[in-house]
Protein backbone atom coordinates (compact mmCIF):
# COMPACT_ATOMS: atom_id res chain seq x y z
CA UNK A 1 0.00 0.00 0.00
CA UNK A 2 2.78 2.13 0.59
CA UNK A 3 4.47 1.86 -2.50
CA UNK A 4 1.72 2.62 -4.39
CA UNK A 5 1.24 5.26 -2.37
CA UNK A 6 4.72 6.52 -3.08
CA UNK A 7 4.19 5.86 -6.78
CA UNK A 8 1.30 7.91 -7.24
CA UNK A 9 2.45 10.57 -4.88
CA UNK A 10 5.78 10.54 -7.81
CA UNK A 11 3.56 10.85 -10.77
CA UNK A 12 1.54 13.67 -9.09
CA UNK A 13 4.47 15.29 -8.31
CA UNK A 14 5.83 15.13 -11.92
CA UNK A 15 2.76 16.11 -13.75
CA UNK A 16 2.50 19.12 -11.29
CA UNK A 17 6.50 19.97 -12.31
CA UNK A 18 5.27 19.43 -16.03
CA UNK A 19 2.12 21.88 -15.60
CA UNK A 20 3.91 24.11 -14.16
CA UNK A 21 6.38 24.87 -16.94
CA UNK A 22 4.29 25.64 -19.87
CA UNK A 23 5.30 29.22 -20.19
CA UNK A 24 8.14 29.68 -23.05
CA UNK A 25 10.32 32.96 -23.01
CA UNK A 26 12.43 34.73 -25.92
CA UNK A 27 14.92 37.64 -25.86
CA UNK A 28 14.28 40.63 -27.75
CA UNK A 29 16.56 43.62 -29.02
CA UNK A 30 15.50 47.09 -27.42
CA UNK A 31 14.24 49.61 -30.16
CA UNK A 32 13.26 52.69 -29.87
CA UNK A 33 9.51 53.52 -29.07
CA UNK A 34 7.17 56.15 -28.62
CA UNK A 35 9.54 57.62 -25.96
CA UNK A 36 12.26 58.29 -28.36
CA UNK A 37 9.96 58.56 -31.35
CA UNK A 38 7.51 61.20 -29.86
CA UNK A 39 8.53 62.40 -26.69
CA UNK A 40 12.65 63.04 -27.49
CA UNK A 41 11.94 64.84 -30.26
CA UNK A 42 9.36 67.12 -29.00
CA UNK A 43 11.81 67.61 -25.69
CA UNK A 44 15.30 68.09 -28.39
CA UNK A 45 13.18 69.23 -31.68
CA UNK A 46 15.48 66.91 -33.09
CA UNK A 47 15.68 63.45 -34.13
CA UNK A 48 15.72 61.26 -31.38
CA UNK A 49 19.49 58.89 -30.97
CA UNK A 50 19.11 55.25 -29.43
CA UNK A 51 22.13 55.07 -26.88
CA UNK A 52 24.04 52.42 -27.47
CA UNK A 53 23.55 51.41 -23.84
CA UNK A 54 20.17 50.66 -24.66
CA UNK A 55 21.15 48.73 -27.73
CA UNK A 56 20.72 45.21 -25.75
CA UNK A 57 18.62 42.25 -25.08
CA UNK A 58 15.90 41.78 -22.79
CA UNK A 59 13.94 38.69 -21.05
CA UNK A 60 10.38 38.29 -21.95
CA UNK A 61 7.53 35.70 -21.28
CA UNK A 62 6.35 34.59 -24.60
CA UNK A 63 2.68 35.30 -24.37
CA UNK A 64 1.87 33.53 -28.10
CA UNK A 65 -0.50 31.14 -27.93
CA UNK A 66 -3.02 32.77 -25.10
CA UNK A 67 -5.77 33.92 -25.88
CA UNK A 68 -5.10 38.26 -24.42
CA UNK A 69 -7.75 40.20 -23.76
CA UNK A 70 -5.92 43.25 -25.02
CA UNK A 71 -9.15 44.97 -26.61
CA UNK A 72 -10.53 47.95 -25.00
CA UNK A 73 -13.80 47.06 -25.99
CA UNK A 74 -14.09 43.62 -23.86
CA UNK A 75 -13.52 45.50 -20.88
CA UNK A 76 -17.82 46.22 -20.58
CA UNK A 77 -17.69 47.40 -17.15
CA UNK A 78 -15.60 50.70 -17.90
CA UNK A 79 -16.01 53.85 -15.31
CA UNK A 80 -15.96 56.91 -17.11
CA UNK A 81 -12.46 58.54 -17.23
CA UNK A 82 -11.01 61.45 -19.28
CA UNK A 83 -8.49 60.00 -22.41
CA UNK A 84 -5.29 58.69 -21.58
CA UNK A 85 -2.53 61.92 -21.80
CA UNK A 86 1.24 61.62 -21.42
CA UNK A 87 3.69 62.44 -18.46
CA UNK A 88 5.98 63.09 -21.20
CA UNK A 89 9.98 63.28 -19.44
CA UNK A 90 9.05 63.05 -15.99
CA UNK A 91 8.61 61.03 -12.86
CA UNK A 92 4.91 62.13 -12.27
CA UNK A 93 2.90 58.88 -12.60
CA UNK A 94 1.81 59.19 -8.88
CA UNK A 95 0.33 62.68 -9.92
CA UNK A 96 -1.29 61.53 -13.60
CA UNK A 97 -2.53 58.42 -12.40
CA UNK A 98 -4.38 59.68 -9.39
CA UNK A 99 -5.54 62.81 -10.70
CA UNK A 100 -7.06 60.79 -12.86
CA UNK A 101 -8.56 58.96 -10.35
CA UNK A 102 -9.86 62.04 -8.72
CA UNK A 103 -11.87 63.15 -11.99
CA UNK A 104 -13.35 59.99 -12.09
CA UNK A 105 -14.76 60.32 -8.76
CA UNK A 106 -15.81 63.79 -9.54
CA UNK A 107 -18.28 61.79 -12.30
CA UNK A 108 -19.24 59.21 -10.01
CA UNK A 109 -20.12 61.49 -7.37
CA UNK A 110 -21.69 64.64 -8.98
CA UNK A 111 -21.59 63.89 -13.20
CA UNK A 112 -19.24 66.43 -13.87
CA UNK A 113 -16.52 65.79 -15.98
CA UNK A 114 -13.51 67.29 -15.85
CA UNK A 115 -9.67 67.87 -16.65
CA UNK A 116 -7.88 69.19 -13.49
CA UNK A 117 -4.16 70.01 -13.75
CA UNK A 118 -1.17 67.73 -12.82
CA UNK A 119 1.10 70.21 -12.78
CA UNK A 120 -0.32 73.07 -10.40
CA UNK A 121 -0.06 69.90 -7.74
CA UNK A 122 3.60 68.69 -8.84
CA UNK A 123 4.56 72.53 -8.95
CA UNK A 124 3.22 72.56 -4.79
CA UNK A 125 4.94 68.85 -4.23
CA UNK A 126 8.37 70.59 -4.93
CA UNK A 127 8.31 73.26 -2.75
CA UNK A 128 7.24 71.15 -0.10
CA UNK A 129 9.97 68.52 -0.74
CA UNK A 130 12.49 71.63 -0.55
CA UNK A 131 10.87 72.57 2.82
CA UNK A 132 11.31 69.89 4.43
CA UNK A 133 14.80 69.29 2.61
CA UNK A 134 15.49 72.96 4.57
CA UNK A 135 14.13 71.52 7.87
CA UNK A 136 16.13 67.54 7.96
CA UNK A 137 18.99 70.15 6.84
CA UNK A 138 19.60 68.00 3.95
CA UNK A 139 18.53 64.64 4.91
CA UNK A 140 15.21 64.45 3.21
CA UNK A 141 14.76 63.02 -0.31
CA UNK A 142 14.33 65.63 -3.28
CA UNK A 143 13.74 63.42 -6.40
CA UNK A 144 10.16 63.96 -8.83
CA UNK A 145 8.81 60.69 -7.65
CA UNK A 146 5.98 60.93 -5.18
CA UNK A 147 3.28 58.36 -3.66
CA UNK A 148 -0.46 58.76 -5.00
CA UNK A 149 -1.45 60.24 -1.45
CA UNK A 150 0.68 63.29 -1.77
CA UNK A 151 -2.01 64.41 -4.65
CA UNK A 152 -4.49 64.86 -1.30
CA UNK A 153 -1.80 65.88 0.28
CA UNK A 154 -1.53 69.08 -1.77
CA UNK A 155 -5.00 69.83 -2.07
CA UNK A 156 -5.96 69.79 1.04
CA UNK A 157 -3.33 72.62 0.99
CA UNK A 158 -2.80 74.18 -2.17
CA UNK A 159 -6.15 73.54 -3.44
CA UNK A 160 -6.29 72.43 -6.86
CA UNK A 161 -6.46 73.92 -10.47
CA UNK A 162 -8.47 73.07 -14.01
CA UNK A 163 -5.85 71.81 -16.43
CA UNK A 164 -6.40 75.12 -19.34
CA UNK A 165 -5.36 77.09 -16.29
CA UNK A 166 -2.04 75.79 -15.71
CA UNK A 167 -0.43 73.38 -18.56
CA UNK A 168 3.10 73.66 -17.24
CA UNK A 169 4.40 73.39 -21.05
CA UNK A 170 5.85 76.62 -22.12
CA UNK A 171 7.55 77.88 -25.67
CA UNK A 172 5.06 75.17 -27.64
CA UNK A 173 5.64 71.85 -26.04
CA UNK A 174 3.87 69.37 -26.32
CA UNK A 175 4.95 66.74 -23.85
CA UNK A 176 6.73 68.10 -19.91
CA UNK A 177 10.17 67.78 -19.62
CA UNK A 178 11.61 68.04 -15.83
CA UNK A 179 14.90 66.69 -16.39
CA UNK A 180 17.31 70.47 -16.46
CA UNK A 181 14.68 72.02 -13.88
CA UNK A 182 14.80 69.46 -11.35
CA UNK A 183 18.79 69.44 -12.32
CA UNK A 184 18.94 73.05 -11.46
CA UNK A 185 16.71 72.62 -8.81
CA UNK A 186 19.21 69.66 -7.12
CA UNK A 187 22.14 71.49 -7.33
CA UNK A 188 20.95 74.22 -5.90
CA UNK A 189 19.97 72.59 -2.81
CA UNK A 190 22.89 70.34 -2.48
CA UNK A 191 25.09 73.84 -2.41
CA UNK A 192 23.30 74.41 0.81
CA UNK A 193 25.05 72.02 2.97
CA UNK A 194 28.32 74.10 1.65
CA UNK A 195 26.92 77.35 2.18
CA UNK A 196 24.76 76.34 5.13
CA UNK A 197 22.44 78.83 4.38
CA UNK A 198 19.24 76.82 5.78
CA UNK A 199 17.21 80.47 5.08
CA UNK A 200 13.69 78.23 4.55
CA UNK A 201 11.79 81.37 2.93
CA UNK A 202 14.65 81.83 0.63
CA UNK A 203 14.80 78.05 -0.43
CA UNK A 204 10.86 78.52 -1.54
CA UNK A 205 11.64 81.67 -3.19
CA UNK A 206 14.77 80.04 -5.15
CA UNK A 207 12.55 76.68 -5.99
CA UNK A 208 9.42 78.58 -7.18
CA UNK A 209 11.68 81.23 -9.37
CA UNK A 210 13.22 78.02 -10.77
CA UNK A 211 10.17 76.02 -11.35
CA UNK A 212 8.63 79.57 -12.68
CA UNK A 213 11.29 79.64 -15.63
CA UNK A 214 10.32 76.71 -16.87
CA UNK A 215 6.46 75.74 -15.86
CA UNK A 216 4.98 78.99 -15.77
CA UNK A 217 3.50 80.51 -12.28
CA UNK A 218 0.39 78.63 -11.56
CA UNK A 219 -2.79 80.90 -11.08
CA UNK A 220 -4.23 82.03 -7.70
CA UNK A 221 -8.05 82.59 -9.16
CA UNK A 222 -9.70 81.87 -11.97
CA UNK A 223 -13.31 82.28 -13.88
CA UNK A 224 -15.49 79.15 -14.78
CA UNK A 225 -19.18 79.47 -16.28
CA UNK A 226 -18.80 82.79 -14.95
CA UNK A 227 -17.82 82.65 -11.48
CA UNK A 228 -14.30 83.10 -9.90
CA UNK A 229 -12.58 80.89 -8.34
CA UNK A 230 -9.38 80.16 -6.05
CA UNK A 231 -7.99 76.79 -6.23
CA UNK A 232 -9.12 76.11 -2.64
CA UNK A 233 -13.12 77.34 -3.39
CA UNK A 234 -12.48 75.47 -6.71
CA UNK A 235 -11.74 72.02 -4.82
CA UNK A 236 -14.46 72.75 -1.94
CA UNK A 237 -17.10 74.10 -4.51
CA UNK A 238 -16.82 73.01 -7.86
CA UNK A 239 -15.05 69.75 -7.80
CA UNK A 240 -16.91 69.05 -4.46
CA UNK A 241 -14.05 66.56 -3.40
CA UNK A 242 -12.99 66.52 0.21
CA UNK A 243 -9.71 64.57 0.32
CA UNK A 244 -9.80 63.21 3.81
CA UNK A 245 -12.98 60.37 1.69
CA UNK A 246 -10.02 58.96 0.53
CA UNK A 247 -7.93 55.81 1.36
CA UNK A 248 -4.62 54.09 0.91
CA UNK A 249 -4.69 50.33 1.12
CA UNK A 250 -1.86 48.20 1.57
CA UNK A 251 -0.67 44.74 1.64
CA UNK A 252 2.70 44.82 3.23
CA UNK A 253 3.69 41.56 5.13
CA UNK A 254 6.78 43.14 6.84
CA UNK A 255 4.54 45.16 9.06
CA UNK A 256 1.85 44.38 10.84
CA UNK A 257 -2.02 43.38 9.67
CA UNK A 258 -4.70 45.48 10.84
CA UNK A 259 -3.06 48.57 11.55
CA UNK A 260 -2.26 51.72 9.99
CA UNK A 261 1.71 51.58 8.91
CA UNK A 262 4.54 53.55 6.95
CA UNK A 263 4.94 52.57 3.67
CA UNK A 264 8.75 52.72 3.62
CA UNK A 265 9.82 53.53 0.14
CA UNK A 266 11.73 56.07 -1.42
CA UNK A 267 8.29 58.07 -2.72
CA UNK A 268 6.97 58.55 0.84
CA UNK A 269 9.56 61.17 1.01
CA UNK A 270 7.27 62.59 4.10
CA UNK A 271 6.79 58.97 5.84
CA UNK A 272 3.38 59.44 6.08
CA UNK A 273 1.83 56.29 8.20
CA UNK A 274 -1.78 56.51 6.99
CA UNK A 275 -1.03 53.37 5.19
CA UNK A 276 -3.90 50.49 6.12
CA UNK A 277 -2.32 47.51 6.30
CA UNK A 278 -4.15 44.18 5.28
CA UNK A 279 -3.59 40.59 4.33
CA UNK A 280 -3.03 40.25 0.68
CA UNK A 281 -6.54 37.76 0.32
CA UNK A 282 -8.75 40.57 1.80
CA UNK A 283 -6.47 43.04 -0.28
CA UNK A 284 -7.47 41.13 -3.56
CA UNK A 285 -11.02 40.39 -2.21
CA UNK A 286 -11.28 44.21 -2.00
CA UNK A 287 -10.02 44.88 -5.71
CA UNK A 288 -12.66 42.49 -7.04
CA UNK A 289 -15.79 43.77 -5.28
CA UNK A 290 -14.74 48.02 -5.79
CA UNK A 291 -14.17 47.50 -9.22
CA UNK A 292 -17.74 45.50 -9.34
CA UNK A 293 -19.59 47.75 -7.56
CA UNK A 294 -18.51 51.65 -9.50
CA UNK A 295 -14.75 52.58 -8.12
CA UNK A 296 -12.09 53.07 -9.48
CA UNK A 297 -8.49 52.91 -7.72
CA UNK A 298 -5.31 54.21 -8.43
CA UNK A 299 -2.61 51.85 -7.84
CA UNK A 300 0.94 51.01 -7.91
CA UNK A 301 4.07 48.60 -7.68
CA UNK A 302 6.38 47.11 -9.87
CA UNK A 303 6.38 47.47 -13.97
CA UNK A 304 9.66 45.59 -14.52
CA UNK A 305 9.10 42.05 -15.02
CA UNK A 306 9.58 39.61 -17.85
CA UNK A 307 5.82 39.01 -17.97
CA UNK A 308 4.74 43.00 -18.68
CA UNK A 309 5.20 43.09 -22.01
CA UNK A 310 4.77 46.76 -24.47
CA UNK A 311 3.96 44.78 -27.33
CA UNK A 312 0.87 43.08 -26.41
CA UNK A 313 0.69 45.52 -23.59
CA UNK A 314 -0.59 43.04 -20.62
CA UNK A 315 1.11 41.85 -17.38
CA UNK A 316 0.95 38.61 -16.78
CA UNK A 317 2.94 36.49 -14.27
CA UNK A 318 4.76 33.28 -15.75
CA UNK A 319 4.69 30.40 -14.76
CA UNK A 320 8.41 29.98 -14.78
CA UNK A 321 8.44 32.80 -12.49
CA UNK A 322 6.10 31.61 -9.94
CA UNK A 323 2.90 29.54 -10.75
CA UNK A 324 -0.56 30.99 -9.94
CA UNK A 325 -1.22 28.19 -7.12
CA UNK A 326 1.76 29.73 -5.26
CA UNK A 327 1.28 33.42 -5.56
CA UNK A 328 0.47 34.37 -1.27
CA UNK A 329 1.89 37.07 0.99
CA UNK A 330 5.34 35.45 1.38
CA UNK A 331 5.94 35.30 -2.08
CA UNK A 332 4.53 38.42 -2.73
CA UNK A 333 6.96 40.11 0.53
CA UNK A 334 9.90 38.21 -0.26
CA UNK A 335 10.15 40.32 -3.78
CA UNK A 336 9.36 43.28 -1.86
CA UNK A 337 12.30 42.27 0.18
CA UNK A 338 14.93 41.23 -2.46
CA UNK A 339 13.97 44.16 -4.12
CA UNK A 340 12.69 42.65 -7.80
CA UNK A 341 9.38 44.20 -6.66
CA UNK A 342 10.04 48.43 -6.64
CA UNK A 343 7.85 51.13 -6.35
CA UNK A 344 8.15 52.12 -10.09
CA UNK A 345 5.02 53.00 -11.24
CA UNK A 346 1.26 54.60 -10.68
CA UNK A 347 -1.56 53.97 -12.60
CA UNK A 348 -5.22 53.84 -12.78
CA UNK A 349 -7.37 50.99 -12.72
CA UNK A 350 -11.06 51.79 -14.36
CA UNK A 351 -12.41 48.74 -15.35
CA UNK A 352 -12.33 44.88 -15.82
CA UNK A 353 -12.79 41.45 -17.86
CA UNK A 354 -13.65 38.16 -16.29
CA UNK A 355 -12.39 35.53 -18.58
CA UNK A 356 -13.54 31.57 -19.56
CA UNK A 357 -11.16 30.57 -16.92
CA UNK A 358 -12.57 32.93 -13.97
CA UNK A 359 -10.33 35.12 -13.79
CA UNK A 360 -10.01 38.92 -13.44
CA UNK A 361 -8.76 40.85 -16.05
CA UNK A 362 -7.87 45.28 -14.84
CA UNK A 363 -7.73 47.61 -17.96
CA UNK A 364 -5.26 50.21 -16.30
CA UNK A 365 -5.20 53.60 -17.75
CA UNK A 366 -1.54 54.50 -18.07
CA UNK A 367 0.61 57.75 -18.53
CA UNK A 368 3.73 56.29 -19.17
CA UNK A 369 5.66 56.01 -23.01
CA UNK A 370 5.76 52.30 -22.55
CA UNK A 371 1.61 51.77 -23.40
CA UNK A 372 1.86 53.94 -26.22
CA UNK A 373 3.91 52.00 -28.79
CA UNK A 374 0.81 50.90 -30.74
CA UNK A 375 -1.64 52.86 -33.13
CA UNK A 376 -2.31 56.24 -31.76
CA UNK A 377 -5.60 56.38 -33.41
CA UNK A 378 -6.57 52.99 -31.77
CA UNK A 379 -8.34 52.96 -28.21
CA UNK A 380 -5.88 50.47 -26.81
CA UNK A 381 -3.26 53.61 -26.78
CA UNK A 382 -2.24 54.38 -23.13
CA UNK A 383 -3.64 51.22 -21.52
CA UNK A 384 -2.40 48.35 -20.05
CA UNK A 385 -4.44 44.99 -19.28
CA UNK A 386 -3.37 43.21 -16.02
CA UNK A 387 -4.03 39.66 -15.43
CA UNK A 388 -5.39 39.10 -11.57
CA UNK A 389 -2.09 37.75 -10.66
CA UNK A 390 -0.12 40.38 -11.25
CA UNK A 391 -1.93 42.52 -9.03
CA UNK A 392 -1.94 40.26 -6.78
CA UNK A 393 1.86 39.74 -6.67
CA UNK A 394 3.08 43.44 -8.15
CA UNK A 395 1.12 45.94 -7.53
CA UNK A 396 1.86 46.64 -3.44
CA UNK A 397 -1.39 49.27 -2.88
CA UNK A 398 -4.08 51.15 -3.94
CA UNK A 399 -5.89 54.51 -3.43
CA UNK A 400 -9.74 54.37 -2.83
CA UNK A 401 -12.84 56.41 -1.58
CA UNK A 402 -13.54 55.00 1.74
CA UNK A 403 -16.90 53.78 1.00
CA UNK A 404 -15.94 51.00 -1.08
CA UNK A 405 -14.03 49.63 2.17
CA UNK A 406 -16.00 50.45 4.53
CA UNK A 407 -15.77 46.32 5.85
CA UNK A 408 -12.50 46.43 5.79
CA UNK A 409 -11.88 49.90 7.59
CA UNK A 410 -14.30 48.84 10.50
CA UNK A 411 -11.47 46.35 11.46
CA UNK A 412 -8.81 48.92 11.76
CA UNK A 413 -9.28 50.80 15.76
Amino acid sequence: MRKITLTYALVFFALQIFAQNKDKSFFKEYSPGYYQNSILKDIRNVDAKLDKAENDKRFFMDQKGYDLPNKYDLYKNIFWANPTISQGNTGTCWCFSTTSFYESEVYRLHKKKVKISEMYTVYFEYIEKAKRYVQERGNSVFAEGAEGNSVARMWKKYGACPANEYTGLLNGRKFHTHAKMYKEMRNFLKSLKISNAWNEDFVVETIKSIMNKYMGVPPTEFVIDGKKYTPKTYLAEYLKLNPDDYVEILSYKQEPYWQKVEYKVPDNWWHSKEYYNIPLDDYMKLVKSAIRNGYTMSIGGDVSEAGFLRTTNCAMVPDFDIPSAYINEDARQFRFSNETTTDDHGMHMTGYYTDKNGKDWYLIKDSSSGSRNIDENSKEFGFYFFHEDYVKLKMMGFTIHKDAAKKILKKFK
